[in-house]
């Protein structure tokens, strides 16, 4: 399998990654474990979690998919053959919030146990932390990296203005910088990342993770109608954000293109996502095996030029 690079961090990965936010959530332990072995098997190495999955369920308190990864990477000894990336900054309780050493500090040391490893290959800033100087942050992740407990760090949810911010204090101060990107990026939501973000982070040799690579599952042509909205928990706001003209036009294109590739709507929006310059590897969880493959086979999806040109055609903002 072709493997991409996570910036200049040295890293490289299949060109999909595993979403670890269903681990302990609408996947338990033992079919997590089945879901990884699975992914894993197909030749895939890229699992992407965070240290507040999955603290909404009820009963949780956040950890819940680090801990069940760790064990699961345990169990099956393959944690020298994996890219795992998490996650810090969401607020795990009173007091532990945001982006400063101190905190960056505890939360890394608590996550490293949850995972059972050593290591941290890719370490995240989950939110922007204004309160906190980029210096501060970016020269706490300096420690890390020296003492080895953390191999790069990325960002998520930063504007481009913010992300050159923190990539200037970097080369200013000869800090580690910002590696990757993990923006909310599909067919549908393209406006955020494509206006600014994805030039710099192109110029800057940047990785991009894409997160809600289906648009929460509406790219997998699930929500059809308005009634459709009952088919799941989330399904009414995804009704009620995507399904408009723009959307079912986004929907017309993906049933196309597939029926002209005898693949399906989730594969094509995946590959669509796979084929983007620059783009590193789209994020996708699954909760049942059938769906692991249906990642599988995206990241094997090559789409024709003109079918990349129809779905940007529909999806065009």
């Amino acid at each position: 399998m072709n493997k991409r690079t996570l910036g200049r961090s040295g890293l490289s990965v299949a060109p999909l990654c595993f979403g670890g936010n269903v681990f302990g959530w609408t996947a338990d332990e033992e079919t997590s474990f089945r879901l990884l072995d699975r992914f894993v098997e197909a030749g895939f190495d890229f699992i992407d979690t965070a240290d507040v999955y999955s603290a909404w369920a009820p009963g949780n308190r956040g950890g819940e998919s680090e801990t069940i990864i760790g064990n699961w990477m345990k169990a099956r000894g393959n944690r020298d053959r994996l890219v795992i990336a998490t996650k810090v900054g969401s607020e795990m309780g009173p007091g532990k919030k945001g982006l400063k050493p101190a905190y960056i500090r505890e939360a890394v040391e608590a996550s490293l146990r949850r995972l059972r490893t050593d290591v941290i290959d890719l370490y995240q800033s989950h939110w922007d932390d204004p309160e906190t100087p980029f210096e501060d942050t970016l020269g706490a992740y300096a420690d890390l990296i020296k003492e080895g407990k953390v191999r790069a760090i990325g960002a998520s949810n930063l504007t481009a203005a913010r992300l050159g911010e923190a990539l200037d204090v970097a080369a200013r101060n000869g800090l580690p910088r910002y590696e990757t990107l993990q923006p909310e990026y599909n067919l549908y939501d393209r406006a955020g990342y494509e206006a600014e973000l994805e030039a710099l982070c192109r110029a800057q040799g940047l990785g991009v993770i894409t997160y809600y690579s289906l648009a929460s599952g509406f790219l997998t042509g699930k929500y059809r109608s308005e009634t459709d909205g009952a088919k799941s928990a989330r399904g009414g706001g995804v009704v009620s954000k995507y399904l408009n003209d723009r959307g079912r036009a986004i929907l017309a294109a993906l049933d196309e293109v597939s029926a002209d590739l005898g693949a399906t709507p989730p594969r094509v929006a995946l590959a669509w996502l796979i084929a983007r310059p620059g783009l590193t590897a789209p994020i996708a969880s699954a909760t049942k095996e059938a769906q692991v493959d249906e990642l599988v086979a995206a990241a094997r999806l090559e789409l024709p030029a003109d079918a990349i040109e129809r779905l940007n055609r529909a999806s065009a903002v």
